[in-house]
């Protein structure tokens, strides 16, 4: 996923919160952005596991 001009996409976060929205909404919106395309980075380099294994590393039902 590329990303475009930071300076776009921080406004576009700000159009999302409401008026009311804390400074731990909008930390929190661009945590969840940040994590999103970290993921995203990592699936497309081929860093993932297959969800039987992460089960079995935890010890989870199938």
């Amino acid at each position: 996923m590329q990303t475009r001009n930071i300076r776009v996409e921080a406004q576009n976060l700000l159009k999302d919160i409401p008026e009311d929205a804390t400074w731990d909404d909008l930390m929190y919106k661009i945590y969840v952005r940040q994590a999103i395309e970290a993921g995203i980075k990592d699936s497309d380099a081929g860093r993932t596991i297959d969800v039987k294994e992460v089960r079995a590393r935890f010890g989870l039902e199938q």
